[in-house]
């Protein structure tokens, strides 16, 4: 933990008193986004300390040429970002002709924060002594409209308290908009129309070399002491930027407030050439509805969704907020309207990571939205995929592979690799693995096979013919070996076998071939279909199972476990325990060198495969890996303490699985990797929610039926979930001493707990 001013609450991320050195991690903590655009909680208005301003749009990017020292062949000519979009949510605020401004003013008092996740909506308050000695009150709040995803709402009170003051809004629209970590300080946006007609702005833009056209567009409207006022507005445009300036003498005590709608429209989902009058229309039902109005869908459009996602913890308020900040910050990031888009690291929360997509959306996310969503939004996740196919042949040929090999790229926004590490790019291939395995996942979970034969397969026979192809025969281990990768230890490069890499080459082989002869039999025309497109014949599959057959891993007889790669135990092995604190975390203190040679593990390596394939390992397996491996890891990674944390519960060693919990749940909140203020760790947040689930209840999907081995924190006095499986949403209630499960909606179900068969009527509790 590196930061604990955040108030516990169940509900509500809550932070009191103005701090400057607080204001970017805040910024990151209280973001807010509704699936289709989102934005850091910068002020609305203006600040002049250090701040990190964040306005983004779901799908929109730019390829940011690479920049590195030595260009490699092969290399991704770009590195993809998502683009700082113009601001909308501005509104400059002076008093008596000064600005308002908190990092200048005298005195702040009675500063509070608020990101309610229960209803979807951020606030701010405070007094404030300006220079000018007139005392202020100012309370603000703002939400981003699940009902309508291209707008956003703002109401901004202003109350003069020792004098009466003439007071000026100015909502404006600036396109001068940067990214923080642009490559070579390119222009991103192309300005095309700045224009205004009434109370309403619009900024026109176009992106540069990808050509996305969007409507930035606003409409404000003033009031003193909530009776609207009729002032004509003084207009400033420029060539990027556009204001209104609303002036008003307000008395002592008066509040003189203004409402702002803004948002964005793009060609993504309109005519370019109908984005203005679109976002004419959204302005028109946003002024219908009111702010109240459309605060009033807001709240119970986030009911709808806490009806099925939310998990209740009882006697634990930190652990409570935790896992609700992670669910909440998942919804707002992806809600799967749209199978064009995915799950971004950092969501709409920073720029750091670029890329819209990793390995993270099919290791991590899709189980959550399996489960606390229709299964289409997880089949959408997987169409994104297939929708890439021919992007990873094509990622695949550069690399030099042949014959519809497919390589998935790390870092994605269209299909194409986009990312600038060598050692990332080329070598974490593993990442194939989790795109096959997402596929067996949703199957197994969901129950519909219908995808395989419809898409998945094609992304299957492309996954193995890549790993047919990227292993080599070792004359000397009589054995196929695959060389030069890095797993998912970030910490471990250009090393050879990997076990985890080898260990899911093998299985996605084997587990397109079974597809392979399932289709045949039970969907010939499918079969036919697929065969002839991809010129699949039974001596390419001979040389799959070939290597699938024979295939290396590597183990050590003297500690019985399976080696993370060749010559791990070559290494100084010394535990993370004996580590200086000073000199954590080790990839902010250490030169790359120092880390390479070190044992020291990023995130779970072998224990991710330990996780994936569960019911190929032997507890007692898992156990002797577990004490090998977790000694050694660092846990720099956000993705790892949630597989420790699943880990640790299903050998019942609850204290070390609840400490890996909060560590997941709360690694934003509490800033464990000081890194908060570049954004938060939205994927990673899945793994929080499977560290309850999958964890502490043990969830599992055993011989095509939902089992659960339950446990409980001695922290905790109770807690509960919901999911969605095959249609039926099962009520998951775990106690010290009994577990009650019921199934709300769906015909009766039979599960497994603790290995023995239960059968589930509709709406009868059942105690366990």
């Amino acid at each position: 933990m590196n930061q604990d001013y955040i108030k516990p609450d169940s509900w509500s991320i809550i932070e009191e008193g103005f701090d400057t050195h607080r204001v970017k991690s805040s910024e990151s903590i209280f973001s807010i986004g509704n699936g289709a655009m989102g934005q850091r909680a910068n002020f609305e208005e203006h600040y002049s300390g250090p701040t990190f301003q964040g306005s983004y749009i779901a799908g929109v990017y730019y390829p940011d040429k690479t920049k590195v020292g030595w260009w490699k062949n092969g290399y991704p000519e770009y590195f993809a970002k998502v683009l700082n979009a113009p601001n909308w949510i501005g509104i400059n605020v002076s008093v008596n002709g000064e600005q308002l401004d908190l990092f200048t003013c005298k005195k702040v008092d009675n500063f509070k924060r608020e990101l309610n996740m229960q209803e979807g909506w951020l606030s701010r308050s405070f007094m404030a002594t300006l220079q000018n000695n007139i005392q202020i009150e100012v309370k603000t709040k703002r939400f981003l409209s699940l009902d309508l995803e291209e707008l956003g709402a703002i109401e901004y009170h202003i109350t003069p308290i020792n004098n009466d003051a003439q007071i000026q809004f100015q909502p404006y629209l600036d396109g001068g908009i940067t990214n923080e970590d642009t490559n070579w300080d390119d222009k991103f946006w192309d300005i095309l129309k700045v224009s205004h007609e009434n109370n309403r702005a619009f900024i026109e833009t176009k992106t540069m070399k990808t050509g996305f056209y969007v409507s930035t567009f606003m409409e404000s409207k003033v009031y003193l002491n909530n009776k609207g006022l009729f002032l004509n507005p003084d207009i400033n445009s420029e060539d990027n930027y556009i204001s209104f300036d609303y002036n008003h003498h307000v008395k002592k005590g008066e509040t003189y407030s203004i409402q702002k709608f803004g948002g964005y429209v793009t060609d993504r989902n309109y005519d370019k050439t109908e984005l203005v009058s679109v976002s004419k229309q959204i302005l028109d039902k946003a002024i219908t509805l009111g702010f109240d109005g459309l605060l009033k869908k807001q709240k119970e459009a986030w009911v709808n969704i806490w009806e099925r996602a939310d998990i209740n913890i009882t006697g634990d308020v930190k652990a409570q907020q935790g896992i609700r900040f992670n669910i909440f910050q998942l919804n707002q990031t992806y809600l799967g309207k749209d199978s064009k888009l995915n799950i971004g690291p950092k969501g709409f929360t920073g720029e750091k990571y670029g890329g819209s997509t990793y390995w993270d959306t099919e290791a991590y996310c899709i189980p959550f939205y399996m489960a606390t969503k229709d299964e289409k939004v997880a089949r959408n996740l997987l169409e994104y995929r297939y929708n890439h196919l021919e992007k990873a042949i094509e990622n695949a040929e550069k690399l030099g592979f042949k014959n519809g090999a497919a390589l998935y790229p790390m870092v994605t926004m269209n299909g194409e690799e986009c990312h600038n590490e060598w050692e990332i790019t080329f070598e974490e291939i593993h990442r194939n693995g989790a795109i096959a395995f997402a596929i067996f996942n949703y199957y197994r979970y969901t129950g519909d096979y219908s995808y395989i034969p419809e898409k998945g397969l094609e992304v299957l026979i492309g996954i193995a013919r890549f790993w047919q192809q990227r292993a080599s025969f070792s004359t000397d281990k009589n054995k196929y070996v695959i060389l030069g990768v890095t797993g998912p230890n970030e910490y471990e490069n250009n090393v050879n076998n990997n076990w985890y890499t080898n260990y899911i080459a093998q299985w996605c082989i084997s587990y397109t071939i079974e597809n392979i002869e399932k289709i045949m039999l039970e969907y010939p025309a499918d079969y036919i279909r697929i065969i002839d497109k991809l010129k699949l014949n039974k001596l390419e599959i001979e040389q799959w199972k070939t290597v699938a057959d024979n295939m290396y891993f590597p183990y050590s007889e003297k500690h019985q476990v399976y080696l993370q790669q060749d010559g791990f135990l070559d290494k100084e092995l010394i535990a993370v325990s004996n580590l200086d604190k000073s000199q954590r975390p080790i990839n902010q203190k250490w030169s790359w060198d120092r880390i390479l040679r070190s044992p020291y593990i990023k995130q779970a390596d072998v224990l991710q495969g330990f996780y994936f394939f569960d019911d190929q390992f032997t507890t007692e397996s898992l156990e002797r890996h577990f004490d090998f491996y977790e000694p050694f890891t660092v846990h720099e990674s956000s993705l790892s303490p949630c597989v420790h944390s699943i880990q640790a519960a299903k050998l019942n060693r609850m204290e070390q699985a609840y400490q890996f919990y909060l560590r997941t749940s709360r690694l934003d909140l509490d800033d464990y990797n000081h890194e908060v203020h570049e954004g938060l760790h939205i994927t990673s947040m899945a793994g929080t929610w499977m560290s309850i689930v999958e964890g502490f209840g043990g969830m599992r999907v055993k011989d095509n039926k939902l089992s659960f081995t339950p446990k409980i924190p001695e922290q905790w006095e109770a807690y509960s979930f919901k999911i969605n499986f095959r249609n039926h949403i099962l009520k998951v209630d775990i106690g010290h001493k009994q577990t009650h499960f019921e199934i709300l909606s769906g015909s009766e179900l039979e599960i497994l707990v603790n290995n023995k068969p239960i059968l589930l009527k509709t709406k009868q509790l059942q105690a366990v």
